[in-house]
């Protein structure tokens, strides 16, 4: 189960996407950090996992996607986005070495204030020494996050690291048709080329607009044509 951290003043509603799953992840070139992570989420690979690459990577999908996984096999786990956490204190990981698996999101929001980085620092230790996973995620690599305090740095380097491959075209396209049939969504080739076209290139902002026009599509009882793509893109402008 995903269990929340306990802190009073930790805010609500920092729920997982249920539709954050290993199986709607379109990998690319990025099959083996995918198998790391899952491997690790459900207590067999590597306990400190980390991933890096700018934002619209998929980096916050696959940890919480690890989350997932990790429940599936009756391990617990804490989803921590830093950059939504940053105004609150470190004390928010004391007692995180008590999960099987913590993790960390926007890592770099740490950089730069000490006592975040000694909080993360002490929470690495007692991780190990409790046998619990690590996962990261972070737009740059441990030596490059800009952490202040070395050993950090140093630590966050033990695990295995992996700089994500952004998704070619073929690649992006094939994603975005991979996830359509995961919801059970037809959506045409030559929609989805129009689409491609049309929207940001990110991972993120292309699931976005499609989970979008599902729901437009189900509401209005519409097949995903090109004209009616363009009205439900018309619409959001």
């Amino acid at each position: 189960m995903v269990i929340p951290v306990k802190h009073p003043q930790l805010p609500l509603g920092l729920a997982l996407k249920d539709s954050a799953r290993f199986e709607s992840f379109f990998p690319g070139g990025n099959q083996e950090a995918v198998q790391s992570l899952r491997s690790s989420a459900a207590g067999r690979g590597e306990s400190l996992v980390y991933i890096a690459g700018p934002a619209g990577m998929g980096k916050t999908h696959l940890l919480q996607a690890a989350c997932h996984y990790a429940a599936e096999h009756h391990r617990t786990s804490s989803y921590l986005p830093m950059e939504e956490l940053l105004n609150l204190s470190a004390e928010i990981f004391q007692g995180l070495e008590q999960l099987d698996l913590v993790c960390l999101d926007d890592a770099q929001a740490l950089a730069g204030h000490a006592d975040w980085e000694r909080g993360l620092f002490d929470l690495f230790n007692r991780l190990r020494d409790s046998g619990s996973m690590l996962l990261v995620a972070a737009a740059q690599r441990p030596g490059r996050a800009g952490f202040d305090l070395p050993d950090l740095a140093s630590r966050l380097g033990w695990g295995v690291t992996y700089t994500l491959k952004p998704l070619d075209d073929d690649e992006l396209f094939a994603a975005l048709s991979y996830r359509a049939r995961g919801r059970g969504l037809g959506l045409p080739e030559e929609t989805a080329s129009f689409l491609l076209k049309r929207i940001p290139r990110d991972l993120p902002s292309v699931f976005d607009l499609l989970d979008r026009l599902d729901q437009a599509s189900m509401i209005e009882q519409r097949r995903l044509t090109i004209p009616f793509v363009k009205s439900v893109l018309d619409q959001l402008k």
